[in-house]
């Protein structure tokens, strides 16, 4: 059999199963961060201690942590790694900080102002 027609008949097979495999279902959207207080959000944030790392603005660091705000991950990621961190990160329970102060601090991160554009700032230019 020469080489083009085995890797036709790969290709035809291929075809095929791909046909008559089920359709996959789109993913279900993440549920959304339950309402949040910012103000609330931003006393919280320092209180807890969130600052010393990631700063006050939640721009983050190289050199202590990362940036948390302003399009912060999804809600159910957050609440995953704040409860069991893998990094340097202390482990926050729910009982040192609940889930609603939790929402407040996702608040004040969804809050914070996008960065200027490069471009935007005369120095740079």
């Amino acid at each position: 059999m020469k080489l083009s027609t085995l890797l036709a008949a790969i290709v035809l097979a291929g075809v095929a199963v791909a046909a008559q495999a089920p359709a996959q279902q789109p993913r279900p959207a993440a549920p959304a961060a339950p309402a949040g207080n910012a103000d609330n959000g931003k006393k919280l944030f320092v209180s807890y201690g969130c600052y010393q790392c990631h700063g006050y603005e939640a721009q983050g660091s190289s050199a202590t942590g990362p940036r948390l705000g302003p399009r912060p991950i999804a809600f159910a990621a957050v609440v995953r790694y704040v409860r069991a961190p893998t990094g340097q990160m202390p482990p926050y329970t729910d009982k040192v900080l609940p889930e609603k102060d939790l929402a407040d601090i996702y608040a004040f991160l969804q809050s914070r102002p996008a960065p200027k554009p490069v471009d935007s700032i005369p120095l740079l230019k």
